[in-house]
């Protein structure tokens, strides 16, 4: 507030324009220019009536009272006479406004004031939408205000900001360097530290530069050893070390980084089904096979993975295990059979994006229900849960909720419901998050027709890897006819039970019954029957 203070007495009545005028018991005639609009040449009683009301906002304003500001700034806004003062005013408004936490509505004043290129105003305005658009995560006014911002112009204690979002911009633009540039240019005691680092070791790899994405991302995680070993930039830059050792085909060095994602964390799942890939890379069978045994738990029986089952019948037919290689064709069959029916059908059935997004906002409300109380939703549980995790989703769902607290903030105010301002802030509200459920919706769309391709593929795969099965069981047959006997010998049998027993595994038989806590500790210890 003091910052806020010291600013709006820089801001002085006095500064408007035409209103530079010392206090005179003398009547002085308006001048009015030639080509002024018609608009300006109003009578000295209204001009000097609307003066005072400005005066008398700033006053407000410079005691707190902000939102009675806001109320009549936003109406002398509108006011045509005071068209040479507009950008003065908004900017205020906008400040306004943000006291007030209505930072979409304040993000709007801004932008008119950029729009309005006044050179007094429009650097203040950028540094202001910069912040505000940062607060609301909305994409469209964060590009549009870093297309604008020099940092050279922005305060310091909003720099940091500035560049992780000049970074982001970069990333998306696929201008690596200059991402890393921005991204290096955040310090340790930023709050944006942690995502910078990660980001800078992203932008690395996307160069194909692993070693210093490696680098960055071990700076990364030590500078987070204090935070807990669940802590999300932690395992978030242990992920982005083992993906590195993966990009370099160190198997091994990858498969012992995504170990070390710990298991309570929501990113160990993620993390287990990618260590599969480097396991069978390595081949490493039986691991690869006791990690499937864990990725397919019935505690991740709602995620959406049907690559993993096509993998792990991969997996079976290397080792000649034709029984297993079947099973696991039958479920990906059971599984997503249904899945691609019921995307073809909504596809088919429904081209408004807000169709789609309703499912969306469907599973947000069913996501903690037990299966059989799902039955609302219209689209696959697995599907709707994809689609939502989508980082772009994940920023548009968490857009729209701090669209829904402003509209709650101004609903629940009379006094501010029913002005102009009030209306006009209602209005904005609900045409942003309409617009927004309609981008979800499209990306929603999208995403369900790239399930559908991508299903259909899939059974191709399937239908590749049973021919592929009943001809290896062709030569099986043919090798038991001729009477040559097949060796009975352990997948991965380089690895004896005490490695497993020293690597604090235990060894018992599976009886069907899942637990939590075992989940990632299983090991397969089935016998390969190719010769």
């Amino acid at each position: 507030m003091k910052k806020l203070f010291i600013l709006l007495l820089l801001i002085s009545p006095l500064t408007f324009s035409q209103g530079n005028r010392k206090a005179s018991n003398k009547k002085v005639k308006p001048t009015v220019s030639k080509k002024a609009p018609v608009a300006k040449k109003v009578a000295p009683a209204a001009d000097n009536a609307l003066r005072r009301q400005l005066s008398q906002a700033l006053q407000l304003s410079q005691s707190g009272q902000y939102q009675a500001a806001a109320i009549q700034l936003f109406s002398l806004a509108r006011r045509p006479e005071l068209r040479n003062d507009k950008a003065q005013i908004k900017y205020i408004l906008g400040l306004m406004l943000t006291e007030l936490n209505l930072n979409q509505i304040a993000a709007f004043q801004f932008v008119d004031v950029i729009r309005g290129q006044n050179s007094r105003y429009t650097k203040l305005a950028i540094e202001k939408l910069a912040t505000v658009a940062d607060e609301l995560g909305d994409d469209t006014l964060i590009n549009y205000a870093m297309s604008r911002v020099d940092v050279n112009d922005v305060p310091e204690s909003n720099r940091d900001m500035v560049q992780f979002r000049i970074g982001e911009i970069k990333m998306r633009n696929k201008r690596y360097q200059e991402a890393v540039q921005a991204f290096s240019s955040i310090g340790i005691g930023s709050r944006y530290y942690g995502q910078a680092l990660f980001q800078k070791g992203l932008a690395y790899l996307e160069m194909n530069r692993t070693q210093e994405a490696i680098q960055v991302f071990q700076t990364m995680a030590s500078a987070r050893r204090r935070a807990g070993v669940t802590d999300t930039n932690r395992v978030a830059a242990l992920l982005g070390i083992a993906r590195a050792q993966y990009q370099r085909k160190d198997w091994d060095a990858a498969v012992a980084a995504y170990q070390e994602v710990p298991r309570d964390h929501f990113l160990w799942h993620e993390a287990l089904n990618e260590q599969t890939w480097a396991m069978l890379r390595g081949a490493r069978f039986r691991s690869v096979l006791s990690q499937f045994h864990s990725i397919h738990a019935p505690f991740y029986e709602d995620d959406y993975n049907p690559e993993s089952l096509i993998l792990r019948s991969i997996v079976y037919l290397y080792i000649c295990k034709y029984d297993e290689m079947e099973k696991v064709l039958s479920l990906f069959e059971k599984t997503y059979g249904p899945v691609r029916s019921q995307v073809s059908i909504y596809l088919k059935n429904y081209a408004n994006p807000l169709s789609y997004y309703s499912e969306i906002e469907k599973w947000q409300s069913l996501q903690k229900l037990p299966m059989e109380q799902r039955s609302a939703l219209k689209i696959p549980f697995m599907v709707a849960e994809k689609i939502s995790n989508l980082g772009s989703v994940r920023r548009s769902l968490n857009y729209l909720k701090r669209i829904d607290i402003e509209r709650k903030t101004i609903e629940s105010n009379p006094s501010l419901k029913s002005t102009g301002l009030g209306r006009y802030a209602l209005k904005v509200l609900n045409t942003r998050s309409q617009n927004t459920k309609i981008t979800i919706g499209e990306v929603a769309k999208v995403q369900m027709t790239n399930m559908r391709t991508e299903l259909k593929d899939y059974y191709e795969q399937v239908s590749f890897a049973r021919y592929e099965m009943i001809s290896a069981q062709k030569e099986t047959v043919k090798k038991r006819i001729q009477g040559t006997d097949l060796p009975e010998a352990r997948v991965d049998d380089n690895r004896s039970r005490d490695f497993y027993v020293q690597n604090g595994y235990q060894y018992y038989p599976f009886n069907g019954e899942y637990w939590l806590d075992e989940i990632g500790n299983y090991q397969f210890l089935g016998k390969s029957s190719c010769e």
